[in-house]
């Protein structure tokens, strides 16, 4: 997926959502949990409103995924957006070694946990997450444990890997309850 995002189209130097959501595919949920995660994973979090941007977009997703739509739709003014293609490729290379070695650990196992109705669940936990990014972003990259339980919900649907949802549940109750923990 890095290797066909590299090669986004790109307009005045900088990369639209819409150019990488039509290299990842429409349709597909996965790919598009995929592509803010691995954004709020990458160093290009540090830029003010890419958290939020991200948050933003795994929102609308996942609660498009939870009523039930089966296309995706996004507001003119997201896909629009766009982070610079300099900084995306950065971000691509400090991400390719991570993610080759994910490749050869994703495969179909424990596919009851990705889904039929499992699916509303990682589609509820993942709108939770992206609610918390907005107020992550004021502590510089606090957002990446939302970017690594989006990229693993991301990775879990594309390969069918239940394991994968199962890690990503477990990783969002314990940062949830060390932030309450905090908070309190």
């Amino acid at each position: 997926m890095l290797d066909r995002l590299e090669f986004a189209e790109c307009e005045n130097d900088k990369v639209s959502v819409e150019a990488m959501l039509d290299i990842t595919g429409r349709r597909s949920f996965g790919p598009m949990l995929l592509v803010p995660g691995l954004l709020v994973l990458s160093p290009v979090s540090g830029v003010p409103g890419v958290p939020t941007l991200s948050g933003a977009m795994v929102l609308l997703l996942s609660v498009q995924l939870l009523i039930g739509r089966q296309h995706f739709w996004m507001p003119r003014w997201v896909l629009k957006r766009g982070v610079s293609q300099r900084r995306l490729l950065q971000a691509f290379r400090f991400m390719r070694p991570p993610a080759r070695w994910i490749d050869r650990l994703v495969k179909p196992r424990m596919r009851w946990l990705v889904e039929s109705h499992a699916v509303y669940a990682v589609a509820a936990i993942c709108a939770l997450v992206a609610l918390t990014m907005p107020p992550l972003e004021l502590v510089p990259f606090a957002a990446t444990a939302a970017g690594i339980a989006i990229t693993t919900f991301g990775l879990a649907l594309i390969g069918r890997d239940g394991l994968l949802a199962m890690l990503a549940f477990i990783f969002c109750g314990v940062t949830g309850a060390l932030l309450a923990q905090a908070v309190l």
